[in-house]
């Protein structure tokens, strides 16, 4: 398996477990105690919810956004056989930077701060991404 694909399958974990380690721990704690019903919940988090819960709701989203691009890109990478130093560093700061975005949309609350400091994440995300698609359109 290629860095690439490693890279791959960690963002596809990243997402699973923000879910679970976030909204899911919130909702099955709400659940067991009695204090909410299953069926409950909005899928927009606009309920009565903590700040925290609304952020993980959203950087889940985000991931989940995401996570098909970097997927097709990596796909076609490996069916193309493409193998590149650089397409896999590229992988790697699209996975670091994800987790770094996703962790400060959920531990810091919004503020002109905090959304400029995701958006570089996601920036570097997309650079990333956009390079990797050139590398494979110039093979």
């Amino acid at each position: 398996m290629t860095i690439a694909l490693y890279c791959l399958l960690a963002f596809a974990l990243w997402t699973l477990g923000l879910l679970a380690f976030t909204v899911g721990v919130y909702r099955w704690n709400l659940i067991l105690r009695g204090s909410r019903d299953i069926h409950s919940f909005r899928a927009d988090a606009s309920e009565d919810s903590p700040d925290w819960y609304r952020r993980a709701t959203r950087a889940h989203l985000n991931c989940v956004e995401n996570l098909p691009v970097f997927g097709a890109i990596v796909t076609i990478a490996t069916f193309a056989k493409l193998s590149s130093t650089t397409f896999d560093v590229l992988a790697v700061v699209v996975v670091v930077t994800r987790l770094a975005q996703s962790l400060t949309h959920v531990c810091f609350p919004i503020s002109a701060r905090s959304v400029s400091i995701r958006f570089t994440f996601f920036s570097f995300q997309l650079v990333c991404m956009l390079w990797q698609i050139w590398l494979i359109a110039m093979m």
